[in-house]
């Protein structure tokens, strides 16, 4: 990561770990349409031998998609690893979305990994590390870990949190990574200390990272994570219950 980028996200900013999460992360209760106009969308058969569920691929855009490619209704989710509304939203949300929306060929979802802050990079670098069909999973796991993230850079304290500073550009990461426990949790999941830490040091792919944050940032106005989208239109909701209520309007139902 060049030093312009880096100062993007301030490290520093990480000597108030418990705030981190809350950094350009908000909540709204507000929409989401109770009347049902749409007509009721048939449930597509997925394709043979698998479930809808299962079919994940990674867009054009850099986000991750599972389900129908061609679902009438299409989600998108702007979110970030290190943002507490989008682990609220994830536990309320993913099984119910997974297995009685995305399931039955309805609905698409694809999640678009935002950097709020600077534990964002570590989180996306090594969420991203396997197969693209294992990072919406991985997410899902990491925001219902998230708590125990802040618990480990709270017991870290603040002088161990402010040695990160004095650490070359380059080993920043993999040092926050460490700290947080970050490395730990996706390594019981499947991503070897060795792979690991070669994502986490790969600079072009935590340059990218960076670069379409930035870009979907400013191309879709998000003002705040977790942003969502459906059918192309900005939500003026990001908690299930009014989405729930959007998706069956439009006839996944």
């Amino acid at each position: 990561m060049t030093a312009p980028m880096l100062r993007r996200f301030a490290f520093a900013a990480a000597l108030a770990p418990l705030a981190l999460g809350l950094a350009a992360c908000s909540k709204s209760e507000d929409g989401g349409s109770a009347a049902l106009s749409g007509a009721p969308i048939a449930k597509v058969a997925p394709p043979a031998g698998k479930s809808w569920a299962e079919v994940t691929a990674v867009t054009p855009e850099g986000g991750y998609r599972i389900g129908n490619p061609d679902a009438p209704i299409k989600v998108l989710e702007f979110g970030a690893l290190s943002c507490s509304h989008c682990a609220e939203f994830s536990e309320t949300a993913s099984a119910e979305l997974r297995d009685s929306f995305v399931s039955t060929g309805r609905v698409s979802y694809e999640l678009r990994l935002v950097m709020n802050n600077a534990l964002d990079i570590p989180a996306a670098l090594l969420a991203t590390c396997g197969a693209p069909e294992a990072v919406v999973p991985l997410a899902d796991q990491f925001w219902a870990w998230q708590k125990t993230m802040f618990d480990n850079l709270k017991n870290a304290g603040d002088a161990k949190m402010q040695s990160l500073s004095a650490l070359p550009d380059a080993q920043r990461p993999a040092a926050l990574a460490q700290l947080a426990g970050m490395d730990q949790f996706f390594a019981a999941r499947g991503v070897a200390a060795d792979q690991g830490k070669a994502c986490l040091t790969n600079q072009a792919k935590t340059e990218g990272l960076v670069k379409s944050s930035d870009g979907w940032l400013k191309t879709y106005d998000v003002q705040g994570t977790p942003t969502f989208f459906i059918n192309g239109k900005k939500a003026d909701f990001n908690t299930w219950q009014p989405m729930k209520a959007e998706l069956e309007r439009l006839g996944a139902r």
